[in-house]
């Protein structure tokens, strides 16, 4: 399942860093994968955060469907 968040970020469970349904947020440019627990820079006027924080970040303003939010719900660093 992919669910575009923006222009430059997808989150997937197609990726080879997939593992077993957990999904990965992937930047579209260049294809590299990130967990919940990277660090990540979404946007130039974004500071640094945790890859799960920007996923809450930019799902605010996509537009998503049910299976949608069930996947960035699943996109969470463990404990939280």
């Amino acid at each position: 399942m992919n669910v575009k968040l923006s222009p430059s970020w997808t989150l997937t469970t197609e990726h080879a860093a997939s593992s077993y349904g957990q999904p990965v947020l992937v930047h579209r440019t260049d294809g590299v994968a990130f967990g919940p627990g990277d660090i990540v820079k979404p946007y130039p006027s974004y500071g640094y955060m945790t890859a799960a924080a920007a996923v809450q970040r930019l799902a605010k303003t996509a537009r998503l469907g049910v299976k949608g939010k069930a996947l960035v719900g699943r996109f969470k660093l463990l404990g939280d």
